[in-house]
């Protein structure tokens, strides 16, 4: 009788046991902040599919926190901070120097959360592989070159057939981060070939094409017979494109991929307030056209729970959520610099 006594007991605590849900860590291994909390954002559409992803998960961790991320272009994240309308900007550059005292709420903390390759896609029949050097692609982007059998592709390209078809060049229609570090990328990189100058709006020349942010430059390669563009790695994948391998620095024709960009990442030089540039950057397996990308935060803080939970998604994004990073074709910081922006989170009061 004891036995059986014995039994039941512990079959009603394994039982009681299963009625028991597994308590999951918080994203980010940080705090939940307490209350309802909604943050909204804007800007770069290049890290747009990191935020989505990583804004999934925190918000599942923390279902008091809502977060909002329009895209929209680095510019319009940048301005939209500038005039708080939005909690937090993405942005693939970062201000000019004579804009930071228009920022209604004081200094800004920038942090890095990803590098990623800058893709040169393209839509031409017959040709599955390309090899672009940095004059050619200038020359190409300004319209000196407008055939695709050019004998400046053809001598980046030896034994390939290039058809005498026409090129379009399709470039980027908003304030874009993308666009100013393509464009000073070709005018670091080519030798003086580049003559447009560098930013996020260029004065492009009027044969050319225009699409809004990078799935829309994406869009208008895929659908036109001969077209050229420069579209972040994650969306030429997502849009089936084909792209270019790119003469990097010491000489080699490298092919943008999350490995290539983490390449170009090993060597950057990281300024105090966090800037940086990846572009054209050293070694042989370095993808050139690799750029990065901010959160670009206010330091000071006018609501304390806005505040915390920004933190805490902040926090996230350079530590756990560095793992969804290549799945989506995007480079993870380097560890040194993930460790300097995780300790720059101090900065942030209110």
């Amino acid at each position: 009788m004891k036995t059986w006594i014995a039994l039941l007991g512990t079959f009603a605590l394994a039982f009681a046991g299963c009625g028991k849900k597994k308590e999951e860590a918080p994203a980010g291994g940080g705090a939940a902040p307490g209350g309802e909390v909604t943050l909204n954002a804007s800007g770069s559409t290049f890290q747009k599919a990191f935020q989505e992803e990583a804004i999934a998960a925190f918000t599942k961790a923390h279902s008091n926190v809502k977060i909002n991320y329009g895209g929209g272009g680095s510019g319009k994240g940048r301005q939209d901070l500038a005039d708080m309308v939005t909690d937090f900007a993405g942005s693939d550059s970062a201000y000019k120097d004579a804009d930071l005292g228009k920022n209604k709420g004081g200094d800004v903390l920038y942090f890095p959360i990803l590098l990623g390759a800058i893709s040169i896609t393209y839509n031409v029949d017959g040709v599955d592989k390309l090899q672009l050097s940095p004059e050619t692609l200038a020359k190409v982007f300004q319209r000196e070159i407008t055939k695709w059998n050019d004998p400046a592709i053809a001598a980046d390209n030896p034994g390939a057939k290039l058809p005498a078809s026409d090129i379009v060049v399709v470039h980027r229609a908003d304030g874009s981060g993308t666009t100013d570090n393509f464009t000073k990328y070709l005018d670091g990189a080519s030798a003086g070939a580049w003559k447009l100058k560098s930013g996020s709006t260029v004065e492009w020349p009027a044969d050319t094409q225009a699409g809004q942010g990078n799935g829309g430059v994406a869009q208008i390669v895929k659908s036109t017979a001969g077209a050229i563009g420069y579209v972040d790695l994650s969306d030429a994948k997502a849009s089936g494109l084909k792209y270019a391998s790119i003469k990097n620095s010491a000489g080699k024709y490298v092919e943008p991929t999350a490995e290539s960009a983490s390449a170009a990442g090993d060597g950057i030089e990281v300024k105090d307030n966090l800037t940086f540039s990846a572009l054209n950057a050293k070694g042989d397996a370095a993808y050139p056209i690799t750029y990065q990308s901010w959160v670009i935060v206010y330091a000071k803080q006018a609501d304390k729970a806005k505040g915390d939970a920004l933190k805490a998604y902040l926090k996230y994004m350079l530590t756990d959520a560095q793992q969804l990073l290549p799945p989506l074709d995007f480079a993870p910081l380097p560890k040194s610099l993930a460790d300097k922006a995780v300790a720059q989170l101090d900065k942030i009061s209110g």
